[in-house]
C-alpha cells in the first residue's frame, strides 16, 4: 500500500459527506472494498485510482501522495474551451509579474 493513500482517501470522503456505500456505488465496487482501500489492507487498480480521483475532484498524484497540493486549491478548468483556456492562462500569468 502507498503509505497514506487511505488516509488521504477517508479524508476525501469525509470532505465530500459521502458514506463508502455512496463512493462504492459511484465506483462500481462493493462498500468493503472501499473499507479495504481506506484501512490500507488493499490498493486500488489504476482504473479504481482514476475514478476515486475523478469523483472526489482532486489529482491521482495527490491521493498517491506525490503532490502535496490538495483539491480545494486546484482550479477545474475542464469547461472551458481553448480560446477561454489560454484567457485565463494569460491572466494568471499577469498576476505573477
Amino acid at each position: 500500500m502507498v503509505n497514506g493513500l487511505g488516509q488521504r482517501l477517508q479524508k476525501q470522503r469525509i470532505l465530500r459527506n459521502l458514506s463508502q456505500k455512496e463512493v462504492s456505488s459511484s465506483i462500481g465496487v462493493s462498500a468493503s472494498v472501499i473499507s479495504n482501500y481506506e484501512s490500507g489492507e488493499r490498493t486500488p487498480s489504476t482504473e479504481i485510482l482514476i475514478a476515486l480521483a475523478h469523483l472526489y475532484h482532486c489529482s491521482t498524484d495527490y491521493l498517491l501522495g506525490i503532490d502535496k497540493i490538495e483539491n480545494s486549491k486546484q482550479l477545474d478548468v475542464s469547461m472551458l474551451n481553448d480560446k477561454q483556456y489560454q484567457l485565463l492562462q494569460s491572466f494568471l500569468l499577469s498576476l505573477q509579474e
